[in-house]
């Protein structure tokens, strides 16, 4: 599991206690090893893309060691842990050190805004949840996402269920199936679509293409398996032999248990209403950007290609 920042503070000060000067990428295996963090969890990202969650917990728990006076920057990208670091590593238990972490970057950073006659708001500012500031920024990120996936769903389930049809056929040209092909789309008609509502062309011929099954249920009407079977059992009628059943709510676990014992002959995906949603927002399909945030970080490699002062 990839540590809290606050755990991340107190162990930099142990692998800085010998007095050596280090550089992040360098703490950053040395604290790897110590967690004993896969190497997936190593390279881990916040859900909002928002960068490497443990390279950033690292990040912030240099910053806060570095305004609360228990570590040193000898020079730009280095870090030396100072008498202060030493003397609390000491003499303090672990809650006292981020107790005074927490006090004194606060202080630091309310003074220096009033100095500057400005709003007591700084991205230093501590918390008592001890999360980094990109934390906060992907979880305010998740909540929007998710209040727009809710309207996403609701909006489909105010909808006829022929609209829903054409949206699913529409969601999977945006996904990219059917390429370039023109008219690659097709909604099949009520009367004669024998189990299949869509279908997407592969090929400009139609040789191979993906049949779909659209189903516009309330939430608590989950899909069942002989629902499922009768439209394997129509997708086993095509060349191509490949399907996809989208719902608005959920399959049940006999229909999802069923698909898999089909081994791929069909080839049948099932997509629920939570990830059918979640396609929508990804891909963008019928929404607006209301907002752009652009985060930037230091890029060291530039700046250590610059000469120290001596």
């Amino acid at each position: 599991m990839i540590p809290q920042f606050e755990e991340i503070r107190i162990q930099v000060l142990k692998e800085l206690s010998n007095g050596a000067v280090m550089r992040a990428k360098d703490l950053r295996l040395l604290l790897a090893k110590h967690f004993h963090l896969t190497q997936e969890e190593m390279n881990a990202w916040y859900p909002s893309g928002n960068g490497e969650i443990f390279s950033d917990r690292i990040s912030w728990a240099l910053s806060y060691l570095f305004i609360a006076g228990l570590v040193e920057k000898p020079q730009r990208g280095d870090y030396k842990i100072s008498e202060k670091g030493l003397s609390m590593l000491s003499s303090c238990t672990e809650k006292q050190i981020n107790e005074f972490i927490k006090t004194t970057v606060n202080a630091k950073t309310r003074e220096k805004s009033k100095n500057k006659g400005e709003k007591f708001f700084s991205p230093h500012n501590v918390n008592d949840n001890e999360r980094t500031p990109e934390e906060d920024l992907g979880d305010s990120y998740g909540r929007i996402k998710q209040n727009i996936q809710s309207q996403i769903l609701t909006t489909i389930l105010s909808k006829r269920p022929q609209e829903f049809e054409r949206l699913v056929v529409k969601l999977l040209q945006t996904m990219g199936y059917g390429g370039e092909i023109k008219n690659s789309g097709i909604v099949t008609k009520l009367s004669n679509d024998g189990g299949i509502d869509g279908i997407i062309k592969e090929d400009i011929l139609g040789f191979n293409h993906i049949s779909i099954q659209a189903k516009r249920y309330a939430l608590n009407n989950n899909v069942m398996r002989n629902e499922v079977q009768s439209f394997v059992g129509a997708v086993a009628g095509t060349p191509s032999k490949k399907g996809v059943f989208i719902t608005t709510s959920d399959f049940t676990k006999g229909a999802m248990e069923y698909v898999e014992s089909l081994n791929g002959s069909p080839t049948i995906i099932l997509i629920n209403g939570q990830q059918l949603t979640e396609y929508i927002y990804d891909y963008g399909l019928g929404l607006q950007t209301e907002k752009v945030l652009k985060v930037m970080k230091m890029d060291t490699d530039y700046w250590d290609s610059m000469d120290n002062e001596q």
